[in-house]
């Protein structure tokens, strides 16, 4: 049960001081983050490219606290459209966005949130590729949604992603599958209380199953987020039974874990993405990491004991 209190420590900012001074992060937070700015990122997603796979980029960076961080936020985003419209891979790489990034937990946040993604959304679309709204805590999800209902007007391709850990997920599964929308299904990786998520893996990966199959089933295009071979194969399975074909829904997995999967499922015709974040404010993203898979912990602590 080491998970909830690595995402615990994922809020601390003694935590945050003592693992960006111990002598091993470097090197596990190289395995997670694709480097510090653009053009540390661009030869990954040049990479990729040649390889079969598509990416998805995020900058990382959660914990805005003033307008200015959050205009800064957007404009991170902006310079990283112009490098992908400059080498023309803007029809390989997306993006991926968290609206606290943005602003959404100031005053005023939804407006400002909306005010500050929409610009990359536009610029995006006008490059050919698409943007991603990712989910965060349950607190945030209902503004997440409407600001994702609300671009969609505009930008049908917008998409967003849903949490099988929630209890909430399966009804806003069936409201989401509509023609045209793009859903990204993951298990969840922030600290929730029973109340409002599942908090046994085997009735989250239950949820997951379920919420795969309404996704496959509805009219919209899935995006399956993990690394589970068992739930791999049977959103395999379902998008056979659903009559998807292959081009009709994606992998997605992260940057630096099993990546001959991602090889492996590109070869065999599958959309495949890698979920590439970048950027100097990496912690709170890889706590998650870290929280997500004990082999990633234990990784960690054998880095710092080898660097020691």
């Amino acid at each position: 049960m080491l998970g909830p209190v690595i995402l615990a420590a994922s809020r601390s900012d003694k935590m945050r001081r003592f693992v960006s001074a111990a002598p091993g992060t470097k090197q596990v937070v190289d395995r997670f983050i694709a480097g510090e700015t653009v053009d540390q990122v661009v030869p990954i997603v040049e990479d990729a490219a040649d390889k079969g796979l598509e990416v998805t980029l995020d900058v990382v960076g959660e914990d805005i606290t003033t307008p200015a961080q959050a205009e800064a936020a957007r404009d991170a985003y902006l310079e990283l459209i112009e490098r992908l419209k400059d080498l023309g891979l803007g029809t390989r790489a997306e993006m991926s966005v968290k609206l606290s990034m943005f602003g959404q937990a100031l005053e005023g946040g939804h407006e400002l949130a909306l005010a500050n993604v929409r610009p990359v959304v536009e610029a995006a679309a006008a490059i050919g590729t698409t943007v991603t709204l990712d989910a965060e805590d349950h607190t945030t999800l209902d503004s997440m949604f409407a600001i994702h209902e609300e671009l969609r007007k505009e930008f049908p391709e917008t998409g967003c992603v849903i949490q099988s850990y929630l209890f909430r997920t399966e009804d806003d599964a069936r409201r989401l599958a509509a023609a045209g929308s793009r859903v990204r299904i993951v298990k969840g990786a922030y600290k929730e209380p029973a109340s409002v998520a599942y908090q046994d893996k085997a009735e989250i990966d239950k949820a997951y199953v379920r919420i795969t199959r309404i996704l496959m089933e509805g009219e919209g295009y899935p995006m399956i987020g993990s690394h589970d071979p068992r739930l791999i194969a049977i959103a395999q399975e379902l998008g056979r039974q659903a009559g998807r074909k292959l081009d009709e829904y994606e992998f997605q997995m992260l940057y630096g874990i099993r990546s001959d999967e991602h090889i492996r499922l590109a070869a065999e015709g599958h959309r495949m993405r890698v979920y590439t974040a970048y950027g100097t404010d990496w912690y709170g993203y890889f706590m998650r990491r870290l929280a997500e898979k004990p082999a990633n912990l234990l990784f960690f602590g054998r880095s710092i004991l080898t660097k020691g």
